[in-house]
């Protein structure tokens, strides 16, 4: 007389559905018909795993599992990764972004736990992204506390890069008053000139904010995702910073916290050596091309999370080979007393 086998209660879903169906089968055979009728899929070729790892299930298996186990069917050639599967769901449903908005806030509303709040509050903002609006009044909650003259956020953080150079350039000219000697500081004001007019030319090099501006120029994505740089002394992010300031005016805010740094620090390090070369050399001597990308732009500029900036000082130093101007050497060039002054034959 054959044993009759108790049938098992589980839990059976698809890979690309989060609906559950609750099962009685006697055997693996019995689950997958059933399971293929309930999930209106084929019969032939599937194979069933567990939903917590993707485990594949034997029939073996399959009468050593306890009750209410939760069970996904597959089809040939597809596979599951358990958990990982339902995170990519979550990071891929853009068009059910309301729906994972109303159950985050359910599950704050309920939880106590400050670790689970935020990883909840996280999601929220994340979730909560506008970047795809550019105009003030698509996303009017962007713009709050913005000046009225901007009216797209690409405008705004445009601007928001110049404010930042000027006030590179600022400190620059600030740096003047440090110089004792009338002669040397008179030449440093004319390089400073200098430097300003090529910035403005340049207009205050604010298209490395600006997502709307060609992709060699900006420092974001054309979505407007910033990437950390990593720290001066390291090649990448090790924590992967990233951040959106085009998303929500959270982000727009959080992001003031970010900062250029200089590799080759200015105040430690370029404006000091500048001061120096000048002393009994004229602002024509100097290399201003050289001290403009030191100071303004991306060659010796890193985008970095505030984690990533380190205040220490940098030790690196301004390469003597490019203070000078390179200048052709001629029959007279015993008149020029600067030993400093690199030649060209």
């Amino acid at each position: 007389m054959h044993k009759i086998t108790k049938p098992k209660l589980v839990k059976i879903r698809s890979a690309n559905e989060a609906k559950k169906y609750g099962i009685a089968a006697a055997n693996l055979k019995e689950l997958i018909k059933k399971g293929c009728n309930l999930l209106k899929v084929s019969s032939s070729k599937v194979h069933v795993c567990l939903y917590e790892d993707g485990t594949v299930v034997t029939e073996e298996y399959f009468q050593n599992l306890p009750n209410n186990t939760e069970l996904v069917l597959l089809p040939e050639g597809q596979s599951w990764n358990g958990l990982v599967h339902e995170i990519n769901q979550v990071l891929g449903l853009d068009r059910d972004t309301d729906l994972l908005i109303s159950a985050a806030n359910n599950l704050l509303s309920d939880e106590h736990s400050p670790k689970r709040r935020r990883i909840l509050g996280d999601l929220l903002r994340n979730l909560r992204d506008n970047s795809e609006l550019e105009n003030r009044e698509e996303d009017k909650d962007w713009f709050k506390g913005i000046d009225a003259r901007f009216k797209t956020k690409s405008a705004y953080m445009k601007y928001n890069c110049e404010s930042r150079i000027r006030g590179y350039l600022k400190e620059v000219d600030g740096y003047t008053q440090t110089i004792p000697n009338a002669k040397t500081k008179s030449e440093y004001k004319k390089v400073v000139e200098i430097l300003a007019d090529k910035l403005k030319a340049a207009r205050y090099n604010g298209t490395y904010f600006d997502r709307s501006e060609r992709d060699i120029h900006r420092l974001c994505t054309e979505e407007g995702w910033f990437t950390c740089q990593g720290a001066f002394d390291e090649n990448n992010c090790a924590f992967l910073h990233s951040i959106n300031p085009y998303g929500s005016r959270e982000s727009r805010i959080l992001f003031s916290t970010w900062n250029l740094d200089h590799l080759i620090e200015k105040k430690r390090t370029v404006m000091p050596t500048l001061a120096e070369a000048l002393k009994g050399n004229k602002s024509g001597d100097i290399n201003v091309d050289y001290f403009y990308k030191l100071l303004f732009t991306r060659e010796n500029l890193k985008l970095v999370h505030i984690v990533c900036h380190k205040k220490g000082a940098h030790e690196l130093s301004c390469d003597s080979r490019k203070i000078y101007k390179r200048v052709r050497r001629t029959v007279k060039s015993k008149h020029i007393h600067n030993p400093l002054v690199k030649y060209a034959a």
